[in-house]
């Protein structure tokens, strides 16, 4: 028998940039633009497109921009 090529799908990704400070928020909020790697204002990281990516996004979304 012969086996059926599987075709891999690139993973979407999002860009993510952090445009103000998490200074004066709430810590957690802080805690999770460092676990998306944003290190400081404008530093822009690449991201699976995720649940749990967009949940971290959702949180922080007055702090970031996001594009597909």
């Amino acid at each position: 028998m012969a086996k059926k090529a599987v075709q891999q799908v690139a993973p979407k990704r999002l860009t993510v940039t952090l445009v103000r400070s998490p200074i004066g928020f709430n810590r957690t909020q802080g805690k999770t633009v460092e676990g998306m790697g944003l290190r400081r204002i404008r530093h822009t990281v690449e991201l699976p497109d995720t649940p749990e990516t967009r949940g971290m996004i959702l949180k922080v979304r007055h702090l970031v921009t996001v594009t597909e």
